[in-house]
């Protein structure tokens, strides 16, 4: 496997889960309120899976473990995403938010919506933390932090406000979501985590120079891809990038159109 090869990968895996994610959740949309869960309860052996290959590949320095160990964390990071979509595992506070609500409610509030889901993140991050301590193969690990702190930095940006929200593609077992998200030209959050990234990429793009095996060569270079796509993201929340066009046609159709103007607007994020 080339460098390229393992960026076309990363991209790749990037478009297709996200694709597919959404794929179940707006389908499971159409079928009951216990479709989410029957989703969730479905995707068990993709979580199974990715379980069995960042414990199996922790021991393997080599190209395919390297991949295997990127492809399981995604794996356990999608089925987590998945419950959460579904509204399985999202958190106690269900409810839009009541208008002129005091800031410090907003957020007590905002946490509540989420509240399980994060608590679930955390306590698997640092799981895997754990168990891959000294392991020579710690690019599943290093995978899932990515992945985290890009979530977190995304959700908090949200929460503080930015020019451009998606939310064409919100689930309606979150639609209360929405109203904890805030319209504003830009936050104090958003330089430090698009500065933030964009070090992150660098990092893993000078460990990617100074690689000394092909294990590390194809680890890194999916490392820098899927920070690279991350920093994408953020820029997503602020440029008028239509990035709903990347997912829209696989989804299947609705009966209800789309608004042609909306305050929020937009597609999905990526994983």
């Amino acid at each position: 496997m080339t460098i390229w090869s393992a960026l076309l990968l990363a991209l790749f895996v990037w478009w297709f889960s996200t694709g597919a994610i959404l794929w179940v959740v707006k389908t499971t949309d159409k079928r009951g309120p216990n479709a989410g869960l029957r989703a969730t309860l479905w995707g068990l052996p993709m979580l199974a899976l990715g379980l069995w290959g960042f414990f199996a590949t922790l021991a393997s320095t080599s190209v395919t473990a390297a991949c295997l160990a990127f492809l399981s964390a995604l794996c356990i990071w999608g089925w987590i995403e998945l419950a959460f979509l579904t509204g399985v595992i999202t958190g106690p506070n269900t409810y839009d938010l009541p208008p002129n609500t005091p800031e410090w409610e907003r957020f007590i509030r905002a946490w509540g919506t989420l509240a399980y889901h994060e608590m679930l993140l955390v306590g698997t991050l640092i799981c895997l933390v754990l168990v891959s301590q000294d392991a020579p193969n710690i690019f599943g690990v290093w995978t899932f932090a990515v992945l985290f702190f890009a979530r977190l930095s995304a959700k908090l940006n949200l929460y503080l406000g930015v020019p451009k929200i998606n939310v064409d593609f919100l689930p309606s077992a979150l639609s209360h979501l929405a109203t904890y998200f805030r319209i504003r030209p830009l936050n104090w959050l958003f330089p430090i985590s698009v500065t933030a990234l964009t070090f992150a990429t660098a990092c893993w793009l000078e460990r990617l120079y100074g690689a000394t095996s092909e294990g590390q060569l194809i680890g890194f270079s999916l490392l820098t891809a899927i920070t690279a796509l991350a920093l994408l993201e953020h820029w997503v929340m602020v440029l008028p990038i239509p990035d709903e066009k990347l997912w829209r046609w696989m989804l299947p159709a609705t009966t209800q159109p789309t608004p042609k103007t909306s305050t929020l607007k937009g597609g999905h994020h990526g994983l």
